[in-house]
């Protein structure tokens, strides 16, 4: 039941709690049909219907949500739509259709993982999820009575994945589309890879652990068993289990057919860029209009919201709109929950504001006619830190003013670069020691890391800080943030995480029943990793040469924060991340199939010397 509970968090956006709209409405006023949908190859893929019981009187939108996560439950028992703010779309009278894709539960046909696109269809036996979509929109508008003939389709995270296919499929009657935390590059930024470091606590976990992964030979309506590792400690039990192949081993015991594919695929490859949707983005016909939503702390998929929106802004030609919010992966469907992530308070119901504002007038305008497409701002960006909305011609913004932000000796951070000459901070980095992306023990890899405190890393070895002086003024970052260190290594390879950090005020509090000291508080506000052997390209790695100064330079996502008056600037930088991130061996071998015994120390210099300097390259707003 619990994991139950989970997909359906991400099938829709989280818990909210109606006020007029409950279990008994719902069955007063609506229908279920199940029914099983024919694909152009024959498959039938299991879709369930929810429709009012006044269709023959009146007619009304489809709003589809294909998901890989089950369309459960199966049978006379209802999904409790009373308790998700997708009841909004059932107040205001929509078809909701849910769908297992193909492979997946009741549905027939193979899964493949990030199903490639395939441009140019000869036959009726080219499928994919754009295929699958259209068959499905245009089965149901001509079966389903009562439809207005306008379909829109959401979903978030895989769902994101869909949801962007649907757009690929070019149905007319397909007016919109709102891609959510979409899954969008497994190898650059989301879910799998960031920088070509490989994301091992989430993968592992959701593919082999979840058993997401795990074979279904034929249509079933019972998830897959877990797997039981018995130990609550994440960062012991990853690195007890050890060098990347023994992870393997566990997966190919489960029958995890795609890991193999990962592992047989350990650089950017064809492989990978025939699963990049963004390539096809300007296939997006003129007439359907998108709402691509991501949140600024979504530790899987940030990335695919970003770079989805700038794809299809510069290469489609429909009407296109973004929002980012101070949101985990899929919290902005929680109507009970924007108020804070973890100890950052945002100072409103940030998630309850969008659904009202923006989610709900979106499709009401294109599926129903109702209220006007210019009420939506072509960006709508929370700023954390100011914790305010702003409404935006384009993201990022107009009149911002790339600006260095050095590294200095002696732990300073400044405006200016350095003076001096083989100035450098050393480290050792130690495989058997890695540095935690988070404090304490924890079972399942926390959402709340995102902008969770940095102290703890700060008093590490192996973690080099630098800090501002106190800021006099407010400080404004909107856009992507850019690293560019100068390094030197002791052996072939290394990984880099760059760590952007809010320090509050050492009387800083939000009020007098703060459960967390938020004096001194060092909050993330931006980090990532890049694997060294990528720094030129993913598609071709390039060992160190030791004892070289060489720059390792990479584009860690988008920020939109206010730095605010009298509090400071931190930079960290440390080699590992652990154990969101694996191990990097610190040798230029496969790490996909290293050995225990490859693992290395490494001594990094990060070199903060004139004509060599190491900064960050902040976008400020004028």
């Amino acid at each position: 039941m619990r994991k139950y509970i989970y997909l359906i968090f991400l099938f829709f956006p989280l818990l909210s709690f109606a006020q007029n709209i409950d279990s008994a409405w719902i069955v007063d006023h609506y229908l279920k049909k199940e029914l099983y949908v024919p694909m152009r190859d024959k498959a039938r893929l299991f879709t369930s219907v929810y429709m009012p019981k006044d269709s023959i009187e009146k007619t009304h939108p489809i709003l589809i949500l294909r998901t890989p996560y089950s369309c459960a439950p199966y049978g006379k028992e209802w999904i409790s739509f009373w308790k998700v703010y997708v009841k909004d779309y059932f107040k205001e009278g929509y078809i909701v259709v849910l769908q297992d894709v193909r492979g997946r539960y009741m549905s027939d046909g193979e899964f493949v993982n990030i199903r490639p696109f395939i441009p140019n269809k000869k036959t009726n036996k080219d499928v994919d999820e754009a295929s699958d979509t259209y068959d499905t929109i245009d089965w149901l508008i001509k079966n389903i009575p009562g439809n207005n003939g306008k379909v829109g389709a959401l979903g978030t995270s895989y769902g994101g994945f869909y949801t962007t296919m649907a757009g690929l499929s070019g149905h007319k009657a397909l007016k919109a589309i709102s891609p959510q935390a979409p899954v969008t590059d497994w190898f650059m930024g989301d879910d799998i890879h960031h920088n070509g470091a490989f994301m091992l606590m989430d993968m592992f976990g959701f593919f082999v652990r979840s058993g997401f992964g795990y074979p279904r030979p034929k249509p079933t309506t019972v998830d897959a068993p877990p797997l039981t590792d018995g130990t609550d400690d994440a960062y012991g039990y990853y690195l007890t289990t050890g060098a990347f192949p023994n992870f393997t081993r566990i997966a190919n015991d489960r029958g995890i057919a795609f890991w193999n594919d990962l592992v047989a695929h350990p650089n950017y490859d064809s492989w990978w860029i025939a699963r990049n949707d963004r390539n096809y983005a300007g296939r997006i016909p003129e007439g359907t209009a998108s709402l691509v939503v991501g949140g600024l702390f979504d530790a899987e998929d940030c990335f695919g919201a970003l770079n989805l929106y700038k794809a299809i802004e510069t290469k489609a030609k429909n009407n296109n709109k973004f929002v980012f919010g101070p949101w985990r992966h899929g919290q902005w469907g929680s109507s009970m929950d924007g108020y804070n992530l973890g100890n950052i308070q945002f100072g409103s119901n940030t998630s309850e504001w969008y659904e009202e504002n923006i989610e709900l007038p979106f499709f009401n305008y294109y599926l129903k006619g109702i209220g006007s497409a210019d009420s939506l701002a072509e960006a709508t960006v929370f700023f954390t830190g100011e914790n305010k909305w702003h409404k935006l011609k384009q993201w990022p913004p107009k009149g911002i003013k790339p600006t260095d932000l050095y590294l200095h000796k002696g732990g300073k951070l400044l405006f200016t670069q350095p003076q001096v000459s083989n100035s450098y901070e050393e480290y050792t980095s130690d495989p058997a020691k890695p540095v935690p992306y988070t404090d304490g023990i924890h079972k399942n890899r926390t959402a709340e890391y995102m902008d969770d405190d940095q102290r703890f890393a700060a008093t590490r070895t192996d973690v080099l800080t630098f800090e501002t002086d106190t800021l006099t003024k407010d400080m404004t970052l909107a856009g992507p943030l850019n690293a560019d260190l100068m390094v030197s290594l002791s052996t072939t390879d290394a990984d880099f995480v760059v760590k952007l950090i809010d320090v509050f005020p050492d009387n800083f509090k939000y009020s007098d029943t703060d459960k967390y000291i938020m004096n001194g508080y060092e909050m993330l506000v931006r980090g990532d990793i890049i694997r060294g052997r990528y720094r030129n390209s993913l598609s071709k790695p390039e060992a160190f040469v030791p004892g070289k100064v060489t720059e390792v330079k990479y584009t860690l996502n988008d920020i939109a924060h206010t730095f605010k008056k009298s509090h400071r600037i931190m930079v960290q930088i440390q080699s590992s991340w652990f154990p969101i991130a694996d191990r990097n061996p610190q040798q230029f071998i496969d790490i996909y199939h290293a050995r225990d015994t490859d693992f290395v120390k490494s001594n990094i210099r990060v070199y903060m010397s004139a004509g060599a300097g190491s900064k960050i390259v902040l976008l400020v707003m004028q």
